[in-house]
């Protein structure tokens, strides 16, 4: 989840919405409609393929054993998600392992529907493991808002650098707090017929809370997760990369719906480091 003022700090009227399995969950009444809006898959490079909606980012890692998915968007983008993998000719039973990036309402709204249909395996960061299994009332701000999602009881718990493997794909997650306790990236490397291409799936650390990292007493060490975090994004070696958010990595300026594939639009790392130059300025000012 990207940064909420002013859309999301000042909730107009809150909605419940209901999943699969009648798990109700409370989202904020005036998401983006980008957040909902459907969105053409399409192949990133390799064996990773783009299956989220407009702006939120699901990628879908297919391997020789099963495929990942990681983040699920809103609740109401499990159709749409649903849908996209089977359009690239892939089948939704054969997700074996889900991701995500952080624990927000945004990118594992659909995961516990998803979960269930599928008998998937839920890996997540350990310092985001209670704020799934709470849906949410756990989390350091938007618990203060009231935003909830699903629970989803996590089956493997990771850390920074850990290997995630399935068939012949290794991800490596990048622990980066801030954003929520267990934010964090992935490294892998994804072969078509000419090269490997080492990809970064990266969590944008944004700031959300507006309340000063001194008055966020839920987080007492939110100030130095976000500089940690922030160096070490700062240092990250890959040829291309996309985000949790298609805008946060200008999608729409670099792949267009029926485009040949090129996953050497990606690459700009004038853009990633400048979408990290962003956040640092309002890290300051906090």
């Amino acid at each position: 989840m990207k940064k909420f003022i002013p859309y999301i700090f000042v909730i107009i009227g809150m909605h419940v919405a209901s999943i699969l399995y009648a798990q109700k969950v409370t989202e904020p009444g005036n998401n983006p409609a980008d957040w909902s809006k459907p969105y053409e898959p399409f192949r990133i490079a390799g064996n990773l393929y783009y299956i989220g909606t407009y702006d939120l980012a699901s990628y879908l890692v297919v391997t020789s054993r099963g495929n990942i998915l990681i983040n699920t968007g809103l609740a109401d983008s499990y159709t749409t998600i649903k849908k996209n993998i089977e359009k690239l000719g892939f089948r939704y039973s054969d997700i074996k392992i889900l991701l995500t990036t952080q624990a927000h309402f945004d990118h594992l709204g659909a995961l516990a529907a998803i979960k269930k249909e599928t008998g998937a395996q839920f890996w997540i960061d350990a310092a985001d493991a209670q704020v799934a299994k709470d849906g949410g009332s756990s989390d350091y701000e938007l618990s203060r808002l009231g935003v909830s999602f699903a629970p989803i009881a996590p089956d493997r718990l990771l850390k920074d650098k850990d290997v995630i493997a399935l068939g012949d794909t290794r991800l490596v997650l990048l622990h980066h707090p801030g954003h929520t306790k267990g934010s964090c990236s992935y490294l892998l490397d994804v072969k078509d017929s000419s090269r490997t291409y080492k990809v970064l799936i990266a969590n944008i650390p944004t700031i959300i809370t507006e309340r000063r990292f001194a008055e966020v007493k839920e987080y007492p060490s939110i100030r130095e997760d976000y500089a940690y975090t922030l160096n070490a994004m700062k240092h990250l070696e890959f040829d291309i990369w996309v985000a949790s958010h298609a805008s946060q990595f200008n999608l729409h300026k670099k792949h267009i719906p029926g485009d040949p594939y090129n996953p050497w639009v990606f690459a700009d790392r004038k853009g990633y480091d400048q979408a990290l130059e962003n956040v640092y300025k309002v890290y300051r000012e906090k």
